[in-house]
């Protein structure tokens, strides 16, 4: 190949690399219960990895029963029920949070949201395909519970956070919605966050609780992702609308996010799609060329 050729080659080869999108993040968040802090680990963590020069996509994916808008103080004139509903694309719901983080927000006290049919659910997820922005992590804050809507999201997803605090119903109903996505749907590792403990060794000693129950009945790997402390500054975040990254970066809460974030970023980036649902399909998850 004449030498001109070879360059011109090697230019195209290099404008693909730069055209093919890096491949995203995809991270469900979820719990057995509500009432364990599951919504304000999605914002805080959203907020430092924003911080951490990451852009961050944040679906609040408690259909029915929608609260990210309202914990930022923000006011969504659309959600995705407009979506669902042909009146809005995904692109014109999304709303600008803290640190531009993007957030896709949902209904609340539409019953009608909350029971929608898997194809419905389908639905939801093939509109990210309508993004043109390009994300590093999109953030799934799943209805508390195993209803088919957080089934559909954690399938979907590359890495699952099961938030889990000090009460036996907090723990007893982690593990059943662990036992149900393993044992129906396959998925067999998720990562464990310890919320509103006094330190280091009551979140570990949560950690082994739930981990001897899984080692005896269930073939999954669990993994320790870390312990939230009880702070009263993110009460007081929470009463400012704000997250507690943000209102007080110097708190032991926000802290413990941003140690969090940190360690989401030493997980190993996804090479393509997961095999489940595929969130954001080839082209968002970077699986190559098309």
């Amino acid at each position: 190949m004449p030498a001109s050729d070879m360059a011109a080659s090697d230019q195209a080869a290099g404008l693909r690399s730069l055209a093919r999108p890096s491949p995203v993040r995809v991270i469900c968040v979820a719990s057995g219960k509500g009432g364990v802090g599951k919504t304000n680990t999605s914002i805080n963590l959203a907020v430092a990895m924003a911080q951490a020069r990451k852009r961050v996509l944040l679906l609040d994916a408690d259909l029915g029963l929608a609260n990210i808008d309202v914990l930022l103080g923000l006011h969504p004139v659309w959600n995705l029920s407009h979506v669902l509903a042909g009146e809005r694309t995904l692109e014109e719901i999304l709303l600008t949070g803290p640190h531009d983080v993007r957030i896709v927000p949902a209904s609340s006290g539409v019953k009608r949201m909350a029971e929608l049919s898997p194809a419905e659910h389908a639905g939801v997820i093939s509109a990210f395909s309508e993004l043109s922005d390009a994300f590093d992590v999109l953030l799934v804050d799943c209805a508390a519970g195993i209803s088919d809507s957080v089934i559909t999201f954690a399938r979907a997803s590359q890495e699952i956070i099961v938030v889990v605090c000090n009460e036996p119903a907090s723990l007893t109903d982690a593990y059943a919605l662990i036992k149900l996505l393993s044992r129906d749907f396959g998925v067999d590792r998720f990562h464990v966050l310890a919320n509103r403990v006094a330190g280091h060794r009551e979140g570990r000693e949560l950690f082994e609780k739930l981990l001897k129950v899984t080692d005896r009945f269930l073939d999954v790997t669990l993994d320790y992702f870390g312990g939230v402390p009880e702070d009263p500054q993110l009460k007081r975040a929470v009463q400012m609308q704000q997250s507690v990254v943000e209102a007080f970066p110097g708190s032991r809460a926000a802290v413990a996010f941003q140690r969090l974030a940190e360690t989401i970023e030493r997980w190993p980036l996804p090479a393509g799609p997961s095999g489940h649902l595929q969130f954001f399909l080839e082209r968002l998850l970077g699986s190559g060329e098309r």
